[in-house]
């Protein structure tokens, strides 16, 4: 059952997390938010870990691993795209471009991993792009500065460089004592940047708080568990896949909650990038 839920509820809760940005992001500075963030997940899991006597990562080799791929999944990526979103760079030109996320695994995961990628997957792969840039289409026109834009490429080598390091080095770890192993170098890493940049403002509102918590207790606790199994249990493209399903699932959302305009372009693409992703994933 876990296989078969596990990846709409990975997109979903995934899918929010750009909602939870919006919320939060206009009372703290983006590192900041991020870095208190990841304070509150290591106090959680580190926590949950003991108290269920979770497995620890066996020797320092071990750590090393899950330590990097955190850098890369949560330090780089999420730092990427925070900074993006705080520089001006619109939602929909930031998910367009980490988008590219599935082709570029696509085309690594073959050498890297020895996974080999069908035909079909690679229609499926360009189906779901065309798809993500459909349903963005209307939020491509806004004006930023160029400087905005390359923490979102940053952001796409993170996840990229981050998902395919995961899976070819610690795939297996516990999810409990392993988010401690990849949020503790995040966090300094984090840390580190904020303060030497002297950044660290935080409006505490009720707001920020509620996005606070939920990206703390929905995202890097309950999202990041499930795509940490799916690395573990799906290939590598199998699951880049998957975040072509988060631009429409974040605007219908969008839609939702906030009575932002779901167009019949954006409609098109949702079924686009749905169809692209069946193909991905047959």
């Amino acid at each position: 059952m876990l296989a078969r839920f596990a990846p709409f509820l990975f997109v979903l809760l995934w899918s929010t997390g750009f909602l939870g940005a919006k919320l939060g992001l206009p009372y703290a500075a983006p590192l900041a938010f991020l870095f208190v963030r990841y304070l509150l997940v290591i106090t959680l899991m580190a926590g949950l870990a003991l108290l269920l006597r979770a497995p620890w990562p066996r020797d320092g080799r071990m750590w090393l691993h899950i330590g990097i791929s955190g850098l890369l999944v949560h330090a780089l990526y999420l730092g990427g795209v925070f900074v993006a979103i705080g520089a001006g760079l619109p939602a929909g030109v930031t998910s367009l471009v980490v988008g590219l996320q599935p082709l570029l695994t696509a085309t690594i995961a073959g050498r890297l991993l020895g996974e080999a990628v069908l035909p079909r997957q690679w229609v499926g792969l360009l189906l779901g792009f065309g798809g993500v840039t459909l349903v963005v289409w209307n939020k491509l026109g806004a004006d930023f500065a160029l400087d905005a834009f390359w923490p979102a490429l940053a952001a796409l080598v993170g996840i990229t460089a981050g998902t395919l390091y995961q899976k070819r080095f610690c795939s297996n770890f516990n999810w409990r004592s392993g988010s401690v192993a990849q949020f503790l170098p995040t966090a300094l890493v984090t840390g580190v940047i904020v303060f030497a940049c002297d950044d660290f403002r935080i409006d505490w509102t009720g707001e920020f708080i509620f996005a606070l918590g939920w990206l703390v207790l929905v995202l890097s606790i309950g999202a990041i568990s499930l795509l940490n199994w799916l690395i573990r249990h799906s290939s590598a493209v199998n699951v880049a896949s998957l975040f072509y399903l988060t631009p429409p699932t974040t605007a219908l959302l969008a839609w939702l909650l906030f009575g932002e305009t779901l167009t019949g372009v954006a409609l098109a693409g949702m079924a686009l990038a749905m169809w692209g992703v069946s193909l991905s994933r047959r």
